[in-house]
């Protein structure tokens, strides 16, 4: 594995510890205000943290460039298309990003967390089912991960009789979504500034989430500065951090082993819950978390190369 690779890959490691311990605050959230103005809360704040972080880099890269001498100007042209190469693509993930997390916020309200992030992490089966319409091609070691990962999730989360109720139908859904959007991520962080991007696709969310609302919910400020601490996490952390990240680290690694790493938040999400909340583990959801983190692992060795004939 090379550098970038290795990288990459802590750094969506260090998503999935984000988002898992995140499901605690998005859970305690749903106390103080309701599921569309809680997303429109963290993505406006999202926004807000990465603008100021922009144009740090942009000083930061044009310093180091003059310092190389490589320095250049775009010409307006350039600038044009590099403008809507952002948009463009930062308004699709940011679109996929608002719906996905709509049937997740609003799903956790009609089933339990158990069953929500084993159904939400189905992603890591999606992802390379929906990538081979996109002619990606995955080893047969990454699939035997895929399988092992789902396994080790149902051990995880799943705690009664797995029943399809309307929760359910709606994590399921957000599943579907959340998979595009890595792959979305995948194509368009190949194209474009990926923090650029990212800091976008919040502002979008932001926009659809807050229009959904005020059309569908009664915004109260008192829930809202009732929700502060899980709003701030959810914002800063779990949306401005962890998707920047995502991004960030897609450049460099298969969507599939994105996938199948970023699914490890339910592992951390079971562990937030074990010291924030003070729940034990039982023996098959430890045995969920080994079987996990040990299909992830093998999802990245390496297969020898066949030899040209």
């Amino acid at each position: 594995m090379n550098k970038k690779k290795l990288i990459g890959n802590l750094m969506l490691f260090t998503t999935a510890f984000i988002w898992g311990t995140a499901f605690v605050a998005q859970r305690v959230g749903m106390d103080h205000i309701e599921p569309f103005t809680f997303s429109a809360c963290r993505y406006l704040l999202a926004t807000l943290v990465l603008l100021p972080i922009i144009y740090i880099l942009d000083k930061r890269s044009e310093k180091t460039a003059r310092a190389e001498g490589t320095y250049r100007e775009l010409t307006a042209e350039e600038k044009k298309a590099e403008n809507k190469s952002i948009l463009i693509g930062g308004g699709v993930c940011g679109v996929i990003l608002f719906i996905a997390s709509s049937f997740q916020q609003v799903g956790l309200v009609y089933t339990t967390a158990g069953k929500a992030g084993f159904i939400t992490a189905l992603y890591i089966v999606l992802v390379p089912i929906f990538g081979l319409f996109l002619h990606k091609k995955t080893t047969w070691l990454v699939w035997v991960g895929v399988a092992l990962a789902t396994v080790g999730l149902y051990l995880l989360c799943v705690k009664e009789g797995f029943t399809i109720a309307w929760g359910d139908f709606l994590v399921f859904i957000c599943a579907i979504f959340f998979s595009w959007h890595i792959l979305a991520c995948d194509h368009f962080t190949a194209l474009s500034n990926p923090v650029k991007l990212s800091c976008v696709q919040f502002a979008v969310s932001f926009i659809l989430a807050t229009i959904t609302a005020l059309i569908v919910e009664t915004p109260s400020w008192t829930g809202i500065v009732e929700c502060t601490i899980p709003i701030i996490y959810c914002g800063i952390f779990s949306a401005g951090v962890g998707y920047t990240l995502q991004m960030v680290a897609q450049k460099d690694t298969d969507p599939t082993i994105a996938s199948l790493i970023l699914s490890l938040e339910s592992v951390f999400g079971a562990l937030g819950g074990f010291v924030i909340l003070h729940e034990i583990l039982s023996t098959k959801e430890l045995l969920g978390c080994i079987v996990m983190f040990a299909a992830v692992i093998l999802a990245q060795v390496p297969l020898p190369s066949k030899k040209e004939a």
